[in-house]
């Protein structure tokens, strides 16, 4: 009895680690029908609506880097990650990239996302997406999320969690994949 009373404890405490790892996608399958977004693959088809209401598209921004954040207000790691999206913005935006925030806050939260962001002090594209689109489109659960999608539409770099601004990774492949200056 006593052991069998062991097993069953050690079991119970590998059931959030096991929920965890779907959640993240690292789990066989990637927890998500369709399996995960893998680097060096084509970004997945997305579009949404702009916080001003204009309808726009990944591919419309093809050509150029796409640095694509899945957010909510509601994310303490994605408040943390903001002022590095925001410096990351200011630095590259002039050179060619993209950085698109894409909000699943659900309901109508046009004014509270406007609020939010000039609290936080972004000044990046915010799309919105109260449906999740974006989570089945790129098999993401939970949030933040972020991927760099390079300027032929393939993913080149993803991230689970906040983005930090000094990540050597992610700045050489920006770096990379911008435009040579002339």
């Amino acid at each position: 009895m006593r052991t069998m009373r062991r097993t069953t404890i050690h079991i119970l405490r590998m059931i959030p680690a096991a929920l965890l790892l779907a959640a993240c996608g690292d789990a066989p399958g990637g927890g998500r029908a369709g399996g995960p977004v893998r680097v060096g693959a084509e970004a997945p088809a997305y579009a949404a609506e702009t916080l001003d209401g204009e309808r726009m598209a990944i591919s419309q921004l093809r050509g150029r880097p796409v640095l694509l954040n899945v957010w909510a207000t509601w994310c303490h790691p994605c408040r943390q990650e903001i002022p590095a999206l925001e410096q990351l913005h200011r630095t590259y935006a002039p050179r060619g990239l993209h950085v698109v925030g894409v909000s699943i806050d659900q309901g109508d939260q046009q004014q509270g996302i406007r609020e939010f962001l000039q609290e936080y002090g972004a000044s990046y594209p915010i799309w919105l997406d109260p449906d999740g689109e974006i989570q089945t489109a790129y098999s993401t659960m939970g949030v933040p999320n972020t991927f760099l999608i390079g300027p032929d539409g393939r993913v080149l770099w993803k991230h689970v969690g906040p983005v930090t601004a000094d990540n050597a990774e992610l700045v050489r492949l920006i770096e990379k994949s911008l435009p040579a200056a002339s």
